[in-house]
């Protein structure tokens, strides 16, 4: 199983893997898969708004990492135990707009986000691809 060559509670480029194989893959061991494709988004406030959307966040999703934060995290938890989480950030922006400091940032909110299901023993592995 491709989820086991990959260790839990990680963000990293997605390199050599598919995203349909992800998917498989997190379907087989019954995880969360959730996909964003951000090729139309240019600035950070289009890469939160898109992320937004294809998680399904509530209404009320404040559109700051703060709010993504919270959105991955407390708001999950307080759903019931969850059996595992693959996130794929497809295509993220190169540009001015949203540069190689607004996409550290972003990761880094996934990287928390990771150390928060990994202090809770629950797999989550984040993969990304820039444009």
């Amino acid at each position: 199983m491709l989820l086991q060559t990959v260790r839990p509670n990680i963000v990293q480029a997605i390199r050599a893997y598919r995203v349909e194989d992800l998917m498989q893959a997190a379907q087989e061991a019954g995880q969360h898969f959730l996909y964003a494709n951000l090729s139309e988004a240019q600035s950070k406030q289009d890469v939160l708004d898109g992320i937004a959307q294809a998680f399904l966040f509530p209404a009320h999703f404040g559109k700051n990492l703060d709010a993504l934060h919270d959105c991955m995290t407390d708001l999950v938890h307080k759903a019931g135990s969850q059996p595992g989480f693959v996130v794929v950030l497809e295509q993220l922006p190169d540009n001015v707009r949203f540069d190689r400091e607004a996409r550290e940032q972003l990761l880094d909110v996934f990287r928390d986000t990771a150390d928060y299901w990994a202090d809770r023993k629950i797999p989550f592995r984040c993969f990304y691809s820039f444009q």
